[in-house]
């Protein structure tokens, strides 16, 4: 399929067209940029929602059940999740379409599981771009579920237009939250497993914390109790990042935030365009063996190697 047909099928809505369009991003296929340029004046129209949280939090269910709800609205749902890679296959490991059985046969949702398999390109800015694919392809609703709330994570959820921290009580995420730097990017924060005991301390200490904490929005992020197993809390979880959304409307808050969005994508491209390049010059492959078994002998430090590396002109025009 030639990138013009591509791009014309991913607009049109085609689900196989979006998840070829997706693999060639995540394998940094050579077109993937004309591709993603030719799409990014058709995005901004869907609503991007990130939801972040501990492993164990039952994110998966919760998002499940949100994006249940979305399609009885009659909205198509994109689902991105961002897993591990397995070290051996290189694909994720957790499975989301064995998880999410009864969505992943509604032709109105896409599933994908995004995986880093080693890839050049962080697995935030494929991540992103999958994102960016699933908007101009009509989605309404796209929900990326991260598995963690390590760096990659947090920058995923920055991203999105609303920020869903889920919590659970008698884990001690509260403190988790804190040290993880997550208290400062949810807009709404769940807890989920509501019906264990410890909820009600949970939400004051959530409470607490997030009185101690100023937007510079002024925005006072809710605090929404869900079952997800039992569907409980969820239409009031809907309800809060529709708020949000409306809430971010022509503000200049907002306005900042797609800047600070845009100016890490920006960075990442650059990164990213910067290390291939110093990859692909001539020699660069012998040097960089080179440099690396003086390290590994203790003959330099990897500070001086990366500084030699970079004197040795590796910056300069790639390989023809």
């Amino acid at each position: 399929m030639s990138s013009a047909h591509l791009i014309d099928r991913v607009l049109a809505g085609d689900t196989r067209a979006v998840a070829r369009a997706i693999s060639k991003v995540e394998d940094g296929a050579g077109d993937s940029f004309v591709l993603l340029k030719a799409l990014f004046p058709h995005t901004g129209r869907g609503l991007v929602v990130g939801i972040t949280g501990s492993p164990g939090a039952g994110k998966s269910t919760l998002v499940d059940r949100l994006a249940a709800l979305y399609r009885q609205r009659g909205e198509r749902v994109g689902i991105v999740a961002v897993d591990p890679s397995s070290p051996f296959s290189g694909g994720a490991i957790l499975g989301d379409r064995i998880r999410m059985q009864t969505l992943g046969l509604d032709p109105g949702v896409f599933i994908r599981s995004m995986a880093t398999r080693g890839n050049l390109g962080g697995l935030a800015r494929a991540t992103v771009d999958a994102v960016a694919i699933l908007d101009a392809a009509g989605f309404q609703k796209i929900i990326v579920e991260t598995v963690g709330v390590g760096q990659d994570e947090v920058e995923i959820v920055k991203t999105a237009d609303v920020s869903v921290v889920v919590l659970v009580p008698g884990m001690g995420d509260d403190i988790q939250a804190i040290k993880a730097g997550i208290m400062e990017i949810g807009d709404v924060f769940v807890i989920n497993k509501a019906d264990r005991e410890g909820v009600l301390r949970t939400e004051k200490e959530l409470e607490a914390l997030l009185s101690l904490a100023e937007r510079r929005d002024g925005w006072s992020p809710p605090i929404v109790k869900t079952v997800a197993t039992e569907s409980r809390g969820v239409e009031e979880l809907a309800a809060a990042i529709e708020s949000y959304r409306e809430f971010q409307k022509g503000t200049d808050a907002s306005l900042a935030r797609r800047a600070a969005v845009a100016r890490w994508r920006i960075l990442e491209l650059l990164r990213e365009r910067l290390l291939a390049r110093a990859l692909d010059a001539e020699g660069a492959d012998a040097q960089l063996d080179a440099l690396a078994l003086e390290v590994a002998d203790k003959r330099r430090d990897p500070y001086s190697a990366v500084e030699a590396f970079i004197a040795a002109g590796v910056l300069g025009e790639p390989r023809s």
